[in-house]
């Protein structure tokens, strides 16, 4: 068994990097524990150098990344680069905010002193996904090792070079060696290191079924997860919706990365009393979205990073268009090699239907009806993911109380799509997974909050 990359874009196998046998395993292992015992002693301020070194390496090889990218899962070049370029920023975030956000905190008490202060809990184990290959396992690996920690990568097996690449990285940013380590291992293996003692976490960027398995495993062992998982995002457009924006937001929220993330816009629920010129105006919207040759910068939209997956898709949209959807565009697969699907919109889509209540991965955007405002926030909500949400509106006050007390996410913008940022809190609620990324919040995911009193 072996990690296998296919160029999405011709079909055919550029790599494979075998699994690596259990001796080799363990030697990681070791090798990131005795690593941690040092770095955890060192201070924040030390910590940080190989950090900042780190984001000046991923923007100097910014075109090397991104190819890597390119080819192993279709990402379109331009995005590529620009995904190198915001795991540097993860790295400049964390590298002047760190010292802070670590800092001992002081609690006046009955002792002489008390307070408490973040110590690092050992290694951490990341699980990451194939669609944003650098970005996943930035900003995991970045807060967990200036945190104190270690940190050991089960990347995808279709990236198998960027996983090998980001070890790399690592360790051309001068992190001792070991402490951050790529792991070619299979699923038994991966949940054997769930159960070793030495690893104190894990952080799952995945599936909601991936997810399941790895909290069921991490929960019998008593450790700490982050896990994101799936998500089916609204974008609520309002009958004061300003239209054409709202089409042009939604067209880029649906179709970045080829619209394969969890956090793109995937339900447009529209007010009635607009719906038919949303429709419209999205039509045109995505159709001017360029569809080709991923390495070729004007190209906006790649394949598929794998055929299964566009299967996948596409027989979710064949079962909507059976029990009664419109095909506004697309929705037929192209007779060419690779893992390509055309942009696809479908609308008159109600409950039942696989575009209503599946997360559809890659190209397609569905249109659901709403009666108006109140019913629009229940349809965003009566799904059983929790990730982001758009709200569309000519009432910047009304949308911002509809963002930030009726919809049920992790993450909700206002005339926007949705995006991670440092300094913002990432992360979902119900089947959408539990725990933050990114800001102060996500750094102290995995740090024990240690109390200290003297007397």
């Amino acid at each position: 068994m072996s990690f296998v990359a296919v160029d999405p874009a011709t079909g055919k196998q550029t790599n494979e990097v075998p699994f690596k046998s259990s001796a080799q395993t363990e030697l990681k292992v070791a090798s990131a524990h005795a690593a941690y015992l040092d770095w955890r002693l060192l201070s924040v301020e030390e910590r940080v150098r190989p950090l900042a070194e780190m984001g000046r390496l991923l923007r100097e090889r910014k075109d090397v990344f991104g190819t890597l990218m390119t080819s192993e899962m279709g990402k379109p070049i331009s995005q590529a680069t620009a995904e190198a370029e915001k795991c540097a920023w993860v790295c400049d975030y964390y590298a002047e905010q760190a010292p802070s956000l670590l800092r001992t905190v002081n609690a006046p008490t009955d002792g002489s002193s008390s307070y408490w202060t973040y110590r690092p809990l050992g290694i951490v184990l990341g699980i990451m996904p194939w669609n944003f290959p650098f970005w996943q396992v930035i900003r995991f690996g970045a807060p967990a090792l200036t945190a104190g920690n270690a940190a050991l990568l089960k990347h995808a097996p279709s990236v198998p070079a960027c996983a090998a690449a980001l070890e790399e990285l690592f360790n051309d940013a001068g992190y001792p060696e070991g402490l951050f380590a790529n792991l070619f291992i299979d699923l038994e293996a991966t949940g054997d290191l769930i159960d070793d003692p030495r690893v104190r976490a894990v952080s799952l960027t995945g599936s909601v079924r991936a997810g399941k398995a790895v909290a069921a495993r991490a929960g019998a062992a008593i450790k700490p997860c982050v896990l994101e998982l799936g998500g089916s995002d609204p974008s609520l457009i309002l009958a004061d919706a300003d239209l054409a924006a709202a089409a042009k937001s939604c067209a880029m929220g649906r179709l970045i990365n080829t619209g394969q993330s969890c956090v793109a816009a995937k339900r447009f629920v529209v007010v009635e009393s607009v719906r038919e010129a949303f429709e419209e105006k999205l039509v045109q919207a995505m159709s001017e979205w360029s569809v080709g040759d991923p390495s070729d910068p004007q190209t906006d939209v790649g394949p598929m990073a794998r055929e299964d997956l566009r299967d996948a898709l596409h027989d979710q949209v064949s079962r909507s268009v059976e029990a009664g959807a419109r095909l506004l565009m697309g929705g037929s697969i192209p007779n060419r090699p690779g893992a390509w699907y055309p942009i696809t919109v479908l609308s008159g889509v109600r409950e039942g239907m696989a575009a209503y209540s599946e997360e559809l991965f890659g190209p397609v955007a569905t249109i659901i009806s709403a009666a108006d405002t109140t019913d629009a926030i229940e349809i965003a909500n009566g799904t059983a993911f929790g990730l982001g949400a758009s709200v569309y509106t000519g009432d910047v006050q009304r949308g911002e109380q509809i963002a930030a007390e009726l919809i049920d996410a992790g993450s909700c913008f206002v005339n926007g799509i949705v995006k991670s940022d440092p300094r913002l809190p990432f992360g979902g609620t119900k089947e959408s997974g539990y725990g933050r990324e990114l800001s102060p919040i996500g750094i102290l995911e995995f740090t024990n909050a240690k109390t200290v009193w003297v007397k």
